[in-house]
């Protein structure tokens, strides 16, 4: 009896009836059913989160920002509402509590009364946080929580990403401030530096002035002081020259008196010596003749000028002589006015002296603070420079943007990073993400079903046949055509009936058979080695794979024995497999994948073949007996 005969003979029991028949495609259609119908109850469950049911309370007070009332709260539950990812339902913290607790709401999202506030004291001193408060109900749905969480997320996300726009945007509107008022201020102290390095000349000047002035206020003492010790003297030497000046004017007024007089006789005497005619007349009448008359007259008329010339000299001198004492008593006047003044003038000069000397003081101090003035312009000029050149560089440190830019940068600064999503893989939908899990699971349900009905090997065989080789390969290809058969089946379920897309459709369908009948041939020498002990644990088995396959979450995160188990368990390999080929991922590890299931077999068959072995050595015809009478 050959390995196809035995298989035809399996075959041929398994429809030996219509029960069988039915029993047979039953356990057939288990893989089928449990990967189809989970995988299509799960297809797709974030596009339908907008049946799930969730309340909105909003308590939010509002508050007050760059003079606009503002009220956040309301703002998000405007846009979650619109936004229609879950079916919200905006009502009171009364009614949402009882919602919970009966089941209505899943959870509750509550935006307190101090809600904006918060929000916008991030420009305050003492900034707090927005509390955005989430109410849970695990005996509601625990995965109620993972969406509620997943909510706040995004709204503390689009939240933190609008207020600190805003707060950037008034930073950079404060730089834009700032840099404004330190270009003024660099303006400000290029004009000081140049102001100052006027002044500094200017200052030199004045030390240059006031050194001059110095050495003049010293010459100025020096000279008071000796005009001061001759101005002590003059009171007396003033108070002699007012004697003598009195004295001459009393002498020239005697001489006035003396000499008005005689000149006003010798006038009059003048003035009555006859006339040349009276001359004549009178000789005339004396008898005498012309010529004698002009003899008398030739010798009188000469000398009667010379009188009248004597005379006027004797007027001109007496006139003198009245100037000369009206002169002497003026002098007499202005003396005694010195006389009187002098003493006065010599209290001046020596208080001059004095306020001299305070001067030269007072005048060197100016020459020595006016060359500290220079210096400390000096260091004015060149500090206002060097602070001129640092604000220059803080400038040009601060960017020079417009307005539409700083709203720009602003928004920048809030969502610095933009996610770029690729994959070198992806699979099309949540369920389709699942489905080389579920259908690695279904392979192993399908052949440890089909185990329930199908011999592990045929005693018959073992008894008679002595050919263990044949006999395993006898008894693992009947699983392994229907475990074929079932995984076309689940195929034609996940690629057409479920429309997900499947990169590499013949390679996973080539996979998927060779997963299940590796599946078989474990499970078969388990039952070969352990009978219905072997059965069931091929069930301890599959709970053992379906933890650490890796199908639901990374197997990174599993416990370190379990990650051991998850690299020599056959379920991670063909999880693996057939992520790769589904979702055009690396061919490479696909073979690898397929090299690990292949070992996997080769073991497996090699062990039940080895049982065998040993039962064909023991076995006789007398074994078979209970099974003829069964």
């Amino acid at each position: 009896m050959k390995f196809p005969t035995l298989v035809r003979t399996e075959l041929r029991r398994l429809t030996s009836s219509p029960m069988s028949i039915l029993a047979l495609v039953a356990l057939m259609l288990v893989p089928v059913l449990y990967s189809g119908l989970y995988l299509w109850g799960n297809d797709d469950p974030y596009g339908n989160l907008d049946s799930v049911p969730a309340a909105l309370v909003v308590e939010d007070e509002g508050a007050t920002q760059d003079g606009d009332d503002v009220n956040y709260g309301e703002q998000v539950r405007d846009d979650l509402v619109d936004d229609g990812t879950l079916d919200w339902h905006d009502t009171d913290a009364d009614a949402a509590a009882a919602g919970l607790q009966s089941g209505e709401y899943d959870f509750i999202v509550t935006f307190g009364t101090d809600f904006s506030r918060s929000l916008t004291s991030i420009a305050e001193d003492d900034p707090t946080k927005a509390v955005v408060e989430v109410t849970t109900n695990d005996a509601n749905s625990y995965l109620a929580g993972t969406i509620a969480d997943t909510v706040t997320d995004t709204v503390r996300d689009n939240l933190t990403q609008e207020v600190g726009e805003q707060a950037a945007r008034t930073l950079l509107d404060s730089l834009a401030t700032i840099r404004t008022g330190l270009s003024d201020a660099a303006d400000g102290s290029a004009q000081l530096a140049d102001g100052s390095a006027t002044a500094e000349d200017g200052a030199d000047t004045l030390a240059e002035g006031a050194a001059a002035a110095a050495t003049g206020s010293d010459d100025l003492v020096t000279g008071l002081n000796t005009l001061n010790s001759s101005a002590a003297a003059l009171p007396d030497q003033v108070a002699q020259l007012d004697d003598g000046a009195r004295q001459v004017a009393d002498g020239n007024a005697q001489l006035d008196d003396q000499v008005a007089p005689a000149a006003q006789r010798i006038d009059e005497a003048v003035g009555a010596l006859p006339s040349e005619q009276d001359v004549r007349d009178r000789l005339s009448g004396a008898g005498l003749s012309d010529d004698q008359i002009d003899l008398v007259v030739g010798i009188v008329s000469p000398a009667h000028a010379d009188i009248e010339n004597a005379n006027g000299e004797v007027q001109n001198a007496a006139a003198a002589v009245h100037q000369l004492a009206d002169g002497s008593a003026q002098v007499a006047d202005g003396t005694q006015q010195l006389a009187d003044g002098m003493p006065a003038l010599a209290d001046g000069i020596a208080s001059a002296a004095t306020g001299a000397a305070d001067l030269s003081g007072g005048v060197h101090q100016l020459a020595g603070g006016s060359d500290e003035l220079a210096s400390g312009l000096g260091d004015l000029t060149s500090g206002s420079r060097e602070l001129a050149d640092s604000l220059d560089e803080a400038v040009t440190e601060i960017p020079d943007q417009s307005e539409d830019e700083r709203a720009t940068a602003a928004a920048m600064m809030s969502d610095p990073i933009a996610v770029d999503e690729a994959a070198t893989s992806a699979a099309s939908s949540y369920g389709a993400g699942m489905a080389p899990f579920f259908i690695s699971l279904a392979a192993w349900i399908g052949i440890y079903a089909l185990f329930l009905i199908v011999k592990p090997y045929s005693q018959r065989a073992v008894t008679a046949l002595r050919r263990p080789l044949a006999i395993t390969l006898g008894a693992w290809a009947t699983p392994a055509i229907l475990g074929v058969v079932q995984m076309v089946a689940v195929f034609l379920i996940v690629a057409f009936a479920l429309g997900y897309s499947v990169a590499q459709p013949a390679a996973m369908v080539g996979f998927m058979a060779l997963t299940s009948v590796t599946f078989a041939a474990i499970i078969l020498t388990l039952n070969v080695l352990l009978g219905s002990v072997g059965q069931f644990l091929g069930l301890v088995l599959m709970v053992l794979q379906l933890v650490t396959a890796g199908g639901t979450f990374p197997h990174q995160t599993l416990p370190t024995p379990l990650r051991a188990l998850h690299e020599v368990l056959p379920m991670s390999h063909s999880v693996d497999g057939i992520r790769q080929l589904m979702y055009g991922g690396d061919m490479s590890r696909a073979w690898a994948d397929a090299g690990f299931l292949v070992v996997w077999l080769v073991i497996a068959l090699g062990a039940a073949c080895l049982a065998l072995t040993r039962m064909t050595r023991t076995r006789t015809l007398r074994d078979l007996r209970p099974s003829l009478i069964g």
